[in-house]
């Protein structure tokens, strides 16, 4: 039984503002449409929101790329609509993370604009990554996790500066105590606002190894882990932050793990370390790509998925703790991607709510995923927005791919499938926006959205509702301990929490057949996914919570 904490019994849930709710009619989600809808995240259960990036921003990778770290960006609204939603979201016992990107800056930041000036005594220079070329071309090969050159020339500098993602967006020095400084005065102006945590973006990738050495990119996610990610002095960095901020606050930090593997974990978020206090890995997140990375895709393997979950359990053990996801604003839809999005979406959407809200860690919850929200498919390269898409559509494209062989693979694994506009109801672009949204709506908004799911007894929203609720009621699926009980079936995912006075078996069917219900004398139904048992069968994509009895 792990040690209790308000943040490991939180039910998270993650608002792209962007996409959420457009108050103004802009055609852009803002913090006036994320007030509107507080009565609808608390009626389904949610006390702690994440919310991506808000600031100031060019929104070269919408809001990832931030100029000013201190303001809200005016598409989203102004300091006193953040107070103002902060407080209501306080008064309703709810609390607020907020996305803290630091790995690097926009280009557009006065440290960088700064930065680029030649002259010697330049207090900004090495705020940022400034390195002579090689050859005639960058300091190395390292490519970018958008594609392309991880390097950009500066005329006036030059020098090569660092980014791992976009052109737009140069990797800040840690190295330098400056940097960091700045890094901790930014914390302490939003904690001191009273905001309740940071979800911290690409974390292990702060630290660089300052040789700069070629990389081997024929398997990407090794460069990751062993080039980009877990540098020299990523811990330290790490600890100074907690020990000089952090600690003063109760609050929550969940770092994003890129390169963080089973073994490096307990570094970062192991109970003695003074770090973080949660990760969330992306080692499944990765389970359908190939060497190449999201659009070198290979078959999903059922079995190593299962088995993923209870490798990471048994590796945080009671010294770590993970945050629980399926989906967020950087891979495709759940049901779509883990689910069946056609014939069974009600099913797998239900049965994929039971998987992340009966693990041991924190859930965290993609906004449009409680009403079983799915991937999309335009019809041109034009009508998607997201920086990465297009990035490799110009390098695919330069391969001999053709644009409707490339949306293929966008409409597998391509991030703006996670981000088309919260489908409020069936009317003109799902209820998001009077105006025109930045991004088109997903066309199967007509008979997937909230209005419909609010009507129907048995629908998603209804499932989650009932399934969060259940889960704040029984605290041995937060703290009790987690053991896979081993069968050879393919699908069938079945697993025991248990505490000193509560044990439950959940039995998942991850599959579009149904199967024979394992032997459970001893057990008794307590909650499903289904409104009806068959007591032979397990049905198709059907989960169930059954509870050991005295016999």
């Amino acid at each position: 039984m792990s040690e209790k904490s308000w943040w490991k019994e939180a039910i998270i849930y993650q608002i792209y503002p962007r996409s959420f709710r457009d108050s103004n009619g802009d055609g852009i989600g803002d913090l006036g449409g994320i007030l509107e809808k507080l009565d609808y995240i608390e009626r389904l259960g949610i006390n702690t929101i994440w919310l991506n990036p808000i600031y100031q921003s060019p929104n070269d990778d919408n809001g990832y790329d931030i100029s000013d770290y201190y303001s809200i960006h005016p598409e989203y609204g102004t300091m006193d609509q953040f107070e103002e939603l902060l407080a209501a979201l306080h008064g309703r016992g709810i609390r607020l993370i907020m996305d803290l990107v630091v790995n690097h800056s926009s280009d557009e930041h006065e440290w960088f604009v700064n930065s680029k000036d030649p002259r010697e005594d330049n207090p900004y220079h090495d705020y940022y990554f400034w390195r002579k070329g090689k050859n005639g071309g960058p300091p190395n090969n390292w490519q970018s996790f958008f594609g392309g050159p991880a390097w950009t020339y500066v005329v006036e500098k030059d020098a090569w500066y660092l980014h791992l993602f976009s052109t737009k967006q140069p990797d800040l020095n840690w190295e330098n105590p400056r940097v960091r400084e700045e890094v901790k005065d930014v914390l302490r102006f939003w904690l001191d606002k009273g905001i309740d945590g940071f979800r911290m973006d690409v974390i292990p990738c702060i630290s660089k190894n300052l040789e700069f050495a070629d990389a081997d990119n024929s398997d990407f996610a090794h460069v990751i882990e062993y080039v980009y990610s877990n540098g020299p002095r990523v811990h330290e960095f790490l600890q100074e932050m907690h020990r000089d901020v952090l600690s003063k606050y109760n609050i929550m930090t969940v770092g994003e793990g890129p390169g963080i593997s089973q073994e490096r974990a307990n570094l970062y978020v192991g109970k003695s370390r003074g770090e973080l206090d949660m990760i969330f890995h992306l080692e499944h997140m990765g389970i359908d790509h190939g060497p190449g990375g999201r659009f070198d895709p290979k078959p999903m393997d059922l079995s190593a998925f299962k088995q993923l979950w209870v490798e990471w359990d048994k590796a945080m053990g009671d010294e770590g703790w993970l945050s629980v996801f399926l989906d967020n604003h950087d891979f495709p839809r759940m049901v779509s991607r883990f689910g069946d999005d056609q014939q069974y979406r009600v099913e797998s959407a239900k049965l994929l709510a039971m998987l992340i809200l009966t693990m041991r860690g924190t859930p965290c919850i993609y906004f449009g995923s409680e009403i079983g929200m799915t991937n999309v498919s335009f019809d041109s390269i034009e009508d998607y927005r997201d920086v990465e898409t297009r990035n490799f559509y110009r390098i695919f494209r330069e391969k001999g791919l053709s644009e409707q062989e490339f949306l293929r693979l966008v409409e597998q694994q391509g991030r703006d499938n996670v981000r088309t506009p919260m489908q409020w109801d069936n009317s003109t672009h799902a209820g998001f926006t009077t105006g025109t949204p930045w991004i088109q709506v997903n066309p199967r908004y007509t008979h997937i959205n909230v209005a419909q799911d609010h009507k129907a007894s048995d629908s998603i929203f209804h499932f989650y509702q009932e399934m969060i609720a259940w889960r704040k009621a029984h605290s041995v699926l937060v703290y009790g301990s987690f053991t896979e009980v081993v069968t050879d079936h393919e699908h069938l995912f079945i697993y025991d929490r248990k505490s000193v006075d509560e044990h439950y078996r959940i039995v998942l069917n991850l599959g579009s057949e149904q199967v024979s219900r394992p032997e459970l004398s001893g057990f008794a139904l307590v909650f499903g996914t289904h409104e009806e048992q068959d007591p032979d069968l397990v049905g198709p994509w059907e989960g169930s919570i059954y509870q050991k009895i005295e016999v």
